[in-house]
């Protein structure tokens, strides 16, 4: 599984967690609160670049018309996935055997994989840049506790900061996105992240592309084991133009059945327990 896209989900969300670790940009409230909310985001940033607790786990991936489940297992050449269900059905004896031959024919070629891992190393490295390159892109304020999915959290709006000159496209989307932070102050770590774009966003002068107004962006976080903290629930609904066509964003991701991975474990050997009886498969949702 690997995100080719710019606006494809593993960017965005990592562009978002990632590119909220500003350091000077944090505004106004009591320093305990703005340390706190520096700690988590830094634990943010660090989970990002984290590559020593792969796991295996279920992702079921839908848009208005199309539904699809799949079995992913992250290794150390990549992450491998297998789909197992289309619009919540099991795949049909036809599909089933169409998605084994193309497992066999990935294990069979080593630079189909070495591409896929890549494509990952590439997101993650645009991520990177993105925190270096955002020293203050936001202004952070205190809204106070709250309740969230599992217990007490510290919530913070965020909002651009107007001093803030974006240098390439990876960063120019943040010049126009506000929302909120909320933030487990029990386990220093973020559990919600909701992104509103309050105008229209031009790429390369509205030649590259555009976002429009009003798209959005949430992503849910929790622990899935052993200290590890994992997106579980994403949604992302955004319209806008690439290139002269009118394209619309409308996903839902939600991730569950994290199963930790041992250390060191290559593509070829997950693609064998992928292809195996179902007693090797994630927990279904």
């Amino acid at each position: 599984m690997t995100s080719k896209r710019p606006l494809s989900r593993g960017f965005v969300s990592l562009l978002l967690l990632g590119s909220l670790a500003a350091g000077p940009g944090y505004a106004k409230d009591d320093s305990a609160e703005v340390e706190q909310l520096k700690r988590a985001l830094a634990a943010e940033l660090s989970g990002v670049q984290d590559t020593q607790h792969p796991m295996r786990y279920r992702l079921c991936k839908s848009s208005p018309r199309y539904a699809t489940t799949k079995d992913i297992f992250e290794t150390k050449d990549g992450a491998v996935a297998r789909l197992v269900a289309i619009n919540n059905q099991p795949l049909s004896p036809v599909d089933a055997q169409k998605e084994q031959d193309r497992l066999t024919a990935l294990l069979n070629d080593p630079g189909k994989q070495r591409h896929r891992k890549q494509a990952e190393e590439d997101d993650t490295n645009r991520v990177v840049k993105v925190i270096r390159a955002l020293p203050d892109a936001f202004l952070y304020e205190s809204m106070g506790a709250g309740e969230g999915p599992h217990g007490k959290v510290e919530k913070f709006s965020f909002r651009p900061n107007p001093n803030f000159d974006p240098q390439d496209l990876e960063t120019h989307v943040l010049t126009e996105l506000t929302g909120e932070i909320w933030v487990d102050p029990a386990q220093t770590r973020v559990v919600r992240l909701e992104g509103h774009l309050q105008q229209d966003v031009d790429f390369g002068w509205g030649i590259l592309g555009r976002l429009n107004k009003g798209g959005w962006i949430v992503l849910e976080q929790a622990e899935v084991g052993d200290h590890q903290w994992r997106i579980v629930h994403f949604q992302m609904t955004m319209n806008g133009r690439v290139f002269f066509k009118t394209k619309s964003f409308d996903t839902l991701e939600d991730e569950s059945g994290f199963v930790p991975v041992p250390l060191g474990t290559g593509y070829a050997e997950a693609i064998r327990l992928l292809r195996g009886d179902s007693s090797n498969a994630a927990p279904a949702q």
